[in-house]
């Protein structure tokens, strides 16, 4: 997709700002939660740098238009801004005359396998996840119990005390169908709400999960809709708007997204 990556410096995902000064850029961008570590140091050398969030829908939309600033390039990401927000629109639309008690309960778990130790773990609840739960029309059990810091490792038995009525599985090494498989007959995870009505689902991803702070993050609200209320977005073709992101946002042929 990239061909131009063979010619180019990779840094290490630790580099210090004695490794990117030599690179003389003309501008380095981080995420924020970098800039004490290592965005201050690269800026006490004169390095111009900017900072994106990009942890919920509306820091997304403001770090869009700095990098259009920065590209000289501000309508088109307003272009952009407006798409996603036409596709939230398209999600308030499907959502409407639904109470928040026909709402159903959902757990969102990051599922990670070291070494044969498996562990689940639950964003807080400033994170996207939650944030991408909620305007899809779910109500996200664990927000009222992790509020802060990063994913929070929990239990089987405390995700028995949710009991969900609908659980989406996140597995960052690309393996989360395998994964929900193997719940689905689990007779742990079958006496669960979620277990007994096949309600556990493989959160989607191609080169990266749809439930992150990426620009994916529109087709993964999108498709949660589809599952926590599929009774609104029946005429949706999840097919159909991967082709449709992938050529408006990326401007990847026909050939090159099927791929």
């Amino acid at each position: 997709v990239f061909e131009e990556m063979a010619g180019k410096t990779l840094l290490a995902r630790d580099a210090t700002a004695e490794q990117i000064a030599p690179l003389q850029p003309d501008l380095v961008i981080f995420k924020t939660y970098m800039r004490e570590k290592v965005g201050m140091p690269v800026e006490i050398l004169g390095i111009p740098v900017i900072y994106l969030d990009l942890e919920t829908p509306d820091q997304f939309y403001a770090d869009l238009r700095t990098i259009g600033q920065v590209f000289g390039n501000s309508t088109h990401a307003e272009y952009l801004i407006a798409m996603y927000q036409a596709n939230e629109a398209r999600i308030s639309e499907g959502l409407a005359g639904l109470s928040e008690t026909e709402k159903p309960s959902v757990l969102v778990l990051e599922y990670k396998n070291k070494g044969g130790e498996l562990t689940f773990s639950v964003p807080p609840a400033n994170y996207l996840q939650t944030v991408i739960v909620e305007r899809a029309g779910g109500v996200p059990v664990w927000k009222d119990v992790i509020t802060d810091g990063g994913w929070t490792v929990v239990t089987l038995e405390q995700i028995a005390a949710w009991d969900p009525q609908i659980i989406f599985i996140v597995d960052y090494s690309g393996t989360a169908v395998e994964v929900v498989t193997g719940l689905k007959q689990d007779p742990k995870w079958q006496v669960m709400q979620a277990g007994s009505t096949g309600k556990i689902y493989a959160f989607p991803s191609d080169f990266l999960s749809w439930d992150q702070p990426d620009p994916r993050w529109g087709l993964g609200e999108l498709w949660l809709a589809t599952r926590i209320y599929p009774e609104g977005f029946q005429s949706v073709d999840m097919l159909a708007e991967v082709r449709n992101f992938y050529t408006n946002f990326y401007g990847l042929d026909e050939k090159a997204i099927n791929e």
